[in-house]
């Protein structure tokens, strides 16, 4: 198993170390938390969700902008 974070350069001492720590757990998603099968399958059933209504929106069909003659021209 590999660490998710790894020290390249320096030696953080643990007031630092603590600190980033701190800051990766905030910023995670509470789905995204370690949990059982029955959650990770919910998890990538809204992962594929997520995904369709994503690609819905590219094929929706082109309509050109206020200012699209103007950006024709670039």
């Amino acid at each position: 198993m590999t660490p998710d974070v790894r020290v390249l350069r320096g030696a953080p001492d643990d007031v630092e170390l603590a600190a980033l720590v701190a800051g990766i757990a905030a910023g995670r998603r509470p789905e995204d938390a370690l949990t059982g099968e029955r959650d990770r399958a919910r998890r990538e059933a809204a992962a594929r969700r997520r995904w369709r209504d994503g690609a819905q929106a590219l094929s929706d069909p082109l309509a050109p902008g206020p200012d699209a003659w103007r950006w024709s021209a670039r």
